[in-house]
Formats: C-alpha cells, sequence, structure tokens
C-alpha cells in the first residue's frame, strides 16, 4: 500500500556549496609558515546584486584569490580591502552602494545597481576559524546555521563565527536555538540585532545529490553536467556498459540491483534513464513513495501513461500526475535533441525545483530575479 505524502517546498540556498569546496583547497593549499589570508563575505544586500549573502572570497597576502562577491566588478577593490585586514590584523565592514548614479562609485556602469555590504576578517588558522568549520561540514545531508557578527561597537567581536555546538559565544545559548529555528522554517538567511550587535544567521545547505539509473551513453552528458554544478553524483547501472569516466567523475558507482540501497532525503533528485520499460516501471512503483522532491522518468508522456495503466491493473491507485515530486516528461522546455541538451534540460529542471521556482523566461519574471535577503 502507498501513501501519498506532503512534500515540504525548499527554499533558495544562500550560497554555492562549490565554491565552499574551491575556498576549502585553496584554504588547505595555503602555507602558513609564509602567508596569511582574509576572507570577504557577502553580508548584506538591498536591491540588485549578482551575488547574494553568502557569496564569498578567499583572497592570500601573495594576491591568489579564489571564490567572488559579485560579477567581477568589485573584486579588484575587494581584493584591496582583504590586502587591508590581513595587515591590520582586524575584521571590517565595507559597503558598494550602486544604487545612486555615481560616477566615483565602485561598480557603477558595470551591472550592479544595488547595495551589498562585505564583511572582511583576518583568517587565524588557529582560531575561529570559519573555514576549518565549513571543511568540517562539506558532506553534511542536513541544513545547518553559521552565525556571524556583522556589525558591533566592540572591534574585537566583528567578523566573530559561532553555531550551535561552538562553546563561547557571544549570545546566550538560549538565542542561539531560537535564531536558528526562526531561519531554518523561513529557510533563508536573516539578520538579528542581538545585544548592541547584528548578527548574520546564515543557513548551509547540502550540496545537491543526483543519482542517475542506467548505463546507456546519455548517463555520461548528466555526469558531465552534474560535476561541473559540483552536485554529489551517484550512477547505478551495470558497470560493463557503463563508460570510463563516469567511475572518474562520480562519487559512487554501483550496480543496478543495489540502486534501492542509495540514501534519499531533501536534497536528492533521482533520475530513471535505463530505456527499459520494466526496469523503470520497478523502480518508480519503489521510489513513487520516497519523499523526495525530485523523481525524473526519462521518456514521452505516453510511457507514463502506459505506467499509469499497468499500475492501475496491478492495484495500486496511484495517481501520477497528482505527484509534485514527479516529472514525467522529465526536463523544461528547451527543444533538446542532443544528449548533452537533454541532460541541460534535466539539470535545469532540478536546479529550478529544489530552488522552489518555475524556470520560466526571467524577462517574463515579475518583481525581483532573487528573493529579497
Amino acid at each position: 500500500m502507498f501513501n501519498f505524502r506532503i512534500r515540504r517546498k525548499k527554499k533558495d540556498s544562500n550560497f554555492s556549496m562549490k565554491e565552499i569546496e574551491k575556498i576549502v583547497e585553496a584554504y588547505r593549499q595555503t602555507d602558513w609558515t609564509k602567508e596569511k589570508a582574509a576572507l570577504g563575505v557577502v553580508v548584506r544586500v538591498e536591491e540588485s546584486s549578482y551575488r547574494r549573502i553568502g557569496a564569498r572570497m578567499f583572497v592570500r597576502s601573495s594576491g591568489l584569490w579564489t571564490g567572488g562577491i559579485s560579477g567581477g566588478c568589485l573584486e579588484g577593490d575587494a581584493l584591496r580591502r582583504a590586502q587591508s585586514a590581513i595587515n591590520k590584523n582586524e575584521a571590517s565592514v565595507v559597503v558598494y552602494d550602486t544604487l545612486e548614479d555615481d560616477e566615483h562609485q565602485i561598480g557603477v556602469g558595470l551591472g550592479c545597481n544595488g547595495r551589498i555590504e562585505v564583511l572582511f576578517t583576518p583568517v587565524d588558522p588557529e582560531a575561529n576559524n570559519q573555514i576549518k568549520y565549513l571543511e568540517s561540514i562539506l558532506n553534511t545531508r542536513s541544513p545547518l546555521c553559521l552565525f556571524q557578527v556583522i556589525k558591533s561597537e566592540d572591534p574585537h567581536l566583528l567578523g566573530k563565527f559561532f553555531h550551535n555546538e561552538s562553546g563561547i559565544t557571544p549570545i546566550p545559548e538560549s538565542r542561539i536555538g531560537t535564531l536558528e529555528a526562526l531561519v531554518q522554517e523561513q529557510g533563508k538567511s536573516r539578520i538579528f540585532s542581538e545585544s548592541e550587535m547584528d548578527i548574520l544567521v546564515e543557513v548551509i545547505r547540502p550540496k545537491i545529490r543526483l543519482i542517475c539509473v542506467g548505463d546507456n551513453y546519455d548517463i555520461l552528458a548528466m555526469v558531465d553536467i552534474a560535476n561541473e554544478l559540483g552536485w554529489e553524483i551517484h550512477v547505478a547501472g551495470k558497470r560493463k556498459k557503463l563508460q570510463k569516466p563516469i567511475f572518474e567523475i562520480a562519487d559512487l558507482v554501483y550496480d543496478l540491483e543495489q540502486v534501492r540501497e542509495i540514501e534519499t532525503d531533501d536534497f536528492t533528485a533521482l533520475v530513471l534513464m535505463t530505456h527499459d520499460y520494466k526496469k523503470d516501471f520497478d523502480l518508480l512503483k519503489h521510489f513513487i513513495d520516497d519523499d523526495i522532491p525530485y523523481l525524473g522518468l526519462l521518456g514521452p508522456k505516453k510511457r507514463r501513461d502506459k505506467m499509469q495503466k499497468d499500475l492501475m491493473e496491478e492495484g495500486l491507485y496511484i495517481d501520477l500526475s497528482k505527484r509534485e515530486n514527479l516529472f514525467s516528461p522529465v526536463g523544461l522546455d528547451l527543444g533538446a535533441e542532443t544528449p548533452e541538451e537533454i541532460s541541460l534540460s534535466i539539470c535545469s529542471e532540478i536546479v529550478s525545483v529544489l530552488r522552489n521556482r518555475s524556470g520560466g523566461r526571467l524577462k517574463n519574471r515579475i518583481g525581483p530575479i532573487h528573493e529579497r535577503d
């Protein structure tokens, strides 16, 4: 007997886990006996901005940098600000305001048209190290919250970060749980005023877990695009048929019979693309009741309709048209023809679903591109 579950809507992420991974890797490669570093983080945004709260930029004293806080119009000045944070060994907040048509303002005329605040903090490898904490949660599968002081009369508190297990905190531990619950419920980062401080509570979510089921040549196209997006990739199929690069790119490869053992969660997208009706039908029956946000079924609508009919004949009264997390035909309507284009269409749809967006043309969208932070 299958039970119908209401799928919880997911809110937009405020950061890129792929960018965090790159910053962590740059941090690991830093020779702290010869170099120092600073971290720039977007902590407040008004109106339009290429990047949102949580965008990060890791800068070494050598001038090498990883990540970004804008589309490129602010990075030059950000490099200088980061170097200043390194040299002075103190945190500071810099405001980039391009709302007014001021020819002297950095970023004007380069497409920003917004106001963002960036916190620049020297990185101490031994104490209050935000990057070390981010490194420890790279593989988390549950949403977490990171707290950071972004305004304070006490210069020693500015830039300090903490979380619900960090121990010493600048606010009562009882407030940490309360603020975290508020942010988790809303699904987006927020700023709170606490004890004469402004504290950013940033939502850190897991990377998307993509499960591709199949072993034909189109699997590699899916894996390539997902890898470029920084997703966690699982592939289940006949190992002898899978192309060699898949084993090099995917995080895990399973035999087809093992697919039922793969764990799914609120950040999982599973795509059935075996090109075998019976296999896809059996797996659809297995996964249709899982509380995952995205279950894709490759093939035309008539294939799904046949599955609907076969379900009824087996006495399984499941209305596939009412399952909000089932996507069949799979993908956005791009007119895709090649495996690469089809994979782009599917991955684009996955992003739109997990970000709770329609996937339509931005020129037709009423209101801002991003939700207000």
